[in-house]
């Protein structure tokens, strides 16, 4: 083989001084080029995700909230929604005794049982219901009402029943509104301290267990208990949260905690060992 074929054959393909210049500047143009639009393409990525509504600092603050606050939040947002309508409180409160009548509660709706009531007059129905009367512990039972959720349950069963009763105004939003941190305040002890089943026998169950009426077993009766005692603490429970029989869930007081009904379970049975 020849030497000129030989050359031929490594022969470079930058062959003129403009080619060179060319290929210099495209070997310092093109990775600058790459760098800038890797760098573009990350920014746009990062200002959408900050714009987003999970970057905005309302967000962000309340990611960052402890799990107290958040509760203790909820609580006076619940205070400041406003006092409870009186269906409300006959749902989760009375409606224990006087769905049914038991402890000889006059029954909801039934205008033969409520007449003498209602004649009685609203000041005095009101008493009843917020100091208590024969088997009806005050306020029915639910500590936590205040004197105008009381009122309110009491006129709407009333006038369920035929009475005509005005409903009573709700109080100024400023006072709503102040009311919030006091609840959040009351709430927090609650919530820290440990469930006084005594406390909640008092306020919800003594109504039917007190007299033992719509054949629930009355507090402290051995001989009442025993059957009950020997199915176990599990399912006595399960009966408490779940209802049974004339016995509401809850003992129909739905806005108390499982671990609540829990411990009013274990204090009526520690009455009856």
């Amino acid at each position: 083989m020849s030497e000129n074929a030989h050359d031929t054959g490594h022969e470079s393909p930058i062959k003129t001084p403009k080619q060179l210049i060319t290929t210099v500047a495209l070997a310092f143009l093109v990775p600058i080029l790459l760098i800038v639009m890797i760098s573009q393409f990350v920014a746009s990525i990062r200002s959408v995700d900050m714009s987003s509504e999970a970057m905005s600092p309302d967000a962000v603050a309340t990611r960052l909230k402890p799990v107290a606050d958040l509760g203790f939040a909820e609580a006076g947002a619940a205070a400041a929604a406003g006092p409870r309508s009186g269906e409300d409180v006959y749902k989760t409160v009375c409606s224990a005794c006087h769905a049914s009548g038991a402890a000889g509660a006059p029954k909801f709706g039934d205008q033969g049982e409520w007449a003498a009531r209602i004649k009685q007059g609203e000041k005095a129905l009101l008493n009843s219901a917020l100091k208590g009367k024969n088997a009806m512990p005050p306020r029915g039972g639910g500590a936590d009402l205040s004197d105008l959720e009381v009122e309110r349950a009491m006129i709407y069963m009333a006038n369920k029943a035929g009475a005509k009763f005005a409903e009573p105004a709700a109080p100024a939003p400023e006072k709503t509104a102040a009311a919030a941190p006091a609840a959040a305040a009351a709430a927090a002890p609650a919530a820290a301290g440990k469930v006084d089943g005594k406390k909640i026998y008092e306020g919800t169950c003594v109504a039917c267990h007190a007299t033992g009426a719509a054949g629930s077993p009355k507090a402290g009766d051995k001989a009442a208990w025993a059957p009950r005692l020997k199915a176990g603490m599990d399912a006595l429970y399960a009966s408490a949260l779940k209802g049974k029989n004339a016995m509401p869930p809850k003992g129909g007081n739905t806005a108390l905690s499982d671990a609540e009904v829990k411990a009013a379970v274990d204090y009526l049975t520690g009455l009856a060992k």
